[in-house]
């Protein structure tokens, strides 16, 4: 049976998906995940009027070179409109050569962009115990990438949350459930724009 123009037009179509590539940050890692900020992002959406669908597929232990071997299929499955890349940090934790590291960020915007999605770049601060040299060089190659690409940066996951124990789990690597609304309020500024919302 064929629509009428009128009608085809008012048909909806598939809701836009937002891909979150991450790591045990965004897994939700030792809390429940309902509780991580992948999912609180799905709430704020929606009270924002903002209708996505949020796939959460960050895996602990994940590096930019694993990202890389996975994306591909997140892309074809999901279609998504958006992919937040929030991964580096077990790269940096390894000592794995900058460059590496760039050239796999590099790779994986490209294969976003590849698909038509808009990209945010999250990185993260490693734990002083790192040397400044690195963890100054690290942080330098995230921006010297997002700049690079021309794609928002948003520098430190956990910024004011890192600095604060009662936030950490034990590990001291990882965020509690409580810290969880404070990391979507450090991602929101960078995403938001790219959803055609204010920052604030």
């Amino acid at each position: 049976m064929l629509v009428p123009a009128a009608l085809a037009a008012q048909t909806p179509g598939p809701v836009p998906a937002i891909a979150v590539l991450g790591d045990s940050l965004s897994a939700a890692y030792g809390i429940p995940t309902e509780r991580g900020w992948v999912a609180l992002l799905r709430l704020r959406l929606a009270g924002a009027g903002l209708d996505y669908r949020v796939v959460n597929a960050s895996v602990s232990g994940d590096t930019t070179g694993a990202g890389l071997t996975r994306l591909p299929q997140v892309l074809e499955r999901e279609h998504p409109a958006l992919v937040v890349i929030a991964l580096g940090a077990n790269d940096g934790l390894r000592g794995t050569p900058l460059k590496q590291i760039a050239d796999n960020l590099r790779s994986l915007v490209g294969l976003a962009r590849g698909a038509g999605a808009q990209v945010l770049l999250v990185g993260v601060r490693l734990p002083p115990n790192y040397g400044t040299a690195y963890t100054d060089a690290f942080q330098a190659t995230l921006k010297g990438v997002a700049q690079a690409q021309q794609v928002p940066l948003i520098p430190d996951l956990l910024a004011g949350v890192a600095e604060d124990w009662q936030l950490m789990q034990p590990d001291g690597l990882h965020p509690t459930a409580e810290a969880q609304p404070k990391i979507l309020d450090t991602v929101w500024p960078g995403l938001a724009p790219l959803l055609g919302r204010p920052a604030d």
